[in-house]
């Protein structure tokens, strides 16, 4: 028996990992779909996309139950929802995509390079503090660098963080962290959302310097 266990443990581990790819290949057309919606489509049509493909990936979740990287997913194509259809009707989208990033936390924290750390710190400087929301800004800033420990060269991971302080009136480290962010290696298959990020980090660079300058 003792001889069986390597193969054993090498035959779970290659089930383990067919299992991630199987659900890549169910999440990267989301990843892909969103980027043309957030990046490319016309503002006004941004809400009704949204809500179509996060009932797609309402579904992906339901097919990978164990998963953290359909539920990171689903919160963030519902939280750009809730952003662009914006009014108290979004709150109850923002609420939904924090519990599925603290969902995909428990599962996996390093998921997605810490996607679900970024990504819900990121709704905590964004939302409304009480009595009408749940904005936190010291949490946020806590979540932040937490996806900033697992991904510190992460495009995503330090423009959000940069955002926060540029937020936060920091202008100072907020160039520091989002030129940081501008120099991130692309990531294959995501070059619609590395183009749309990387626009929006240089808009973000110049008014945090024309903050310093004055």
């Amino acid at each position: 028996m003792r001889t069986l266990r390597p193969l054993v443990l090498i035959c779970l581990s290659f089930s383990a990992f067919a299992q991630a790819e199987g659900v890549m290949d169910e999440v990267s057309p989301l990843q892909q779909e969103w980027a043309t919606i957030r990046y490319q489509m016309p503002e006004a049509q941004r809400a009704r996309a949204f809500e179509a493909l996060e009932a797609r990936a309402a579904e992906v979740v339901s097919r990978h139950p164990g998963a953290a990287e359909p539920l990171i997913w689903d919160g963030i194509i519902l939280s750009t929802w809730a952003g662009s259809k914006g009014g108290l009707g979004a709150l109850s989208l923002v609420k939904k995509a924090r519990a599925r990033f603290e969902q995909a936390l428990e599962i996996d924290p390093k998921a997605l390079e810490g996607s679900a750390y970024t990504s819900l710190g990121s709704l905590y400087y964004q939302v409304p503090g009480w009595p009408i929301g749940f904005g936190d800004e010291d949490k946020a800033e806590t979540l932040l660098k937490q996806a900033l420990s697992i991904a510190p060269d992460g495009i995503d991971a330090n423009y959000f963080y940069g955002d926060y302080l540029y937020q936060q009136e920091r202008y100072g480290e907020a160039v520091k962290v989002l030129e940081h962010a501008a120099a991130a290696p692309p990531r294959p298959g995501r070059e619609t959302a590395d183009a749309g990020r990387q626009s929006e980090i240089a808009v973000l660079l110049q008014k945090a310097r024309a903050e310093i300058e004055g």
